[in-house]
């Protein structure tokens, strides 16, 4: 069994070639370039699969890691924040018809990174198990009693779409507090209702990548956004083991390579509004074992599975 795996996201698209013992046998990424028409966008990742599948009639089967809200018996994402513009788009069907009409299965990227880090990750066998993608947006995924919980209609989780009341009264989703988007947000508007120094303001471009950066150079601006967004990740999180009690929270993500600068203050969070100590799971909160490539085990895992499943 060959099996190539697609992580489609808002910035970066990967793909790998896996055995049937899921062992990475060879990858490479892009620049997602979401911003571009959906069937150039498409015929992108198609080329990409061709380049690094090598021969695409060897392989069994594909998985395919995307942003939701989206239909994985059909293979169509309804839409997403970190989409602007994809609407009900086929693109099971489109990534089937260029690849030999190979076989290919679509699922949250956070509910497969949750799957991947239960069987083979930081989370192996914990019971529940939690996991967030912390990049351009935020997703999840949720395991409980060692099943994925995808709700009455495959919607579930979308953890990143909790709402809370901002400082100026407005309701926004957690993800656009604590992603790198929200990071980016929140350092734009600091820098235009404060006078207050910061190595961002000789940046043409303020984006999360930038404003981290700043932040672990120890800019006074940057490293407050951060421990902002932190806060507001950690009441995230607060409201996830209330209402799961889990025994792990796995963090993956760009934005979770921040480390403690953005991770202490949400644990200090959690630890100050916590309901009672026995929701505070020793060692509670992990990063991943499987970095940026935990969608691409977690797409190759379910594609593996779907084919065992109809065999």
């Amino acid at each position: 069994m060959s099996l190539l795996a697609v992580d489609f996201g808002g910035t970066r698209t990967r793909v790998a070639l896996f055995s049937s013992e899921l062992q990475l046998i060879r990858r490479d990424e892009m620049p997602s370039q979401v911003n571009d028409a959906p069937d150039k966008v498409v015929q992108r990742i198609i080329d990409l699969c061709h380049s690094v599948a090598h021969d695409i009639s060897d392989l069994d089967a594909i998985g395919i890691a995307a942003p939701g809200p989206l239909d994985p018996q059909n293979g169509i994402i309804y839409h997403a924040f970190t989409l602007p513009g994809w609407r009900q788009f086929p693109i099971g069907r489109l990534l089937s018809n260029g690849l030999k009409q190979k076989p290919v299965f679509l699922q949250n990227d956070g509910n497969l990174a949750a799957l991947a880090e239960y069987h083979l990750g930081s989370g192996a066998g914990m019971n529940p198990l939690i996991y967030l993608t912390i990049s351009t947006g935020i997703g999840g995924g949720i395991i409980i009693d060692g099943k994925l919980f995808s709700g009455w209609n495959d919607m579930a989780a979308e953890p990143g779409h909790q709402r809370f009341v901002s400082p100026d009264g407005s309701i926004r989703r957690l993800e656009e507090m604590a992603s790198g988007t929200g990071v980016a947000r929140l350092a734009q508007e600091r820098l235009l209702t404060t006078k207050q120094p910061s190595i961002l303001r000789e940046s043409a471009d303020i984006d999360g990548k930038s404003v981290g950066e700043a932040a672990q150079q120890g800019d006074w601006l940057a490293l407050e956004v951060v421990a902002e967004a932190g806060k507001w990740l950690g009441l995230g999180l607060l409201n996830l083991i209330h209402l799961f009690n889990p025994e792990v929270i796995v963090l993956g993500g760009s934005v979770t390579q921040l480390g403690d600068i953005i991770l202490s203050p949400a644990r200090m969070v959690i630890q100050q509004h916590v309901l009672h100590p026995r929701f505070y799971a020793p060692d509670l909160i992990r990063l991943t074992q499987l970095g940026d490539d935990v969608c691409l085990y977690g797409a190759a895992y379910q594609a593996q599975q779907q084919l065992l499943q109809s065999s």
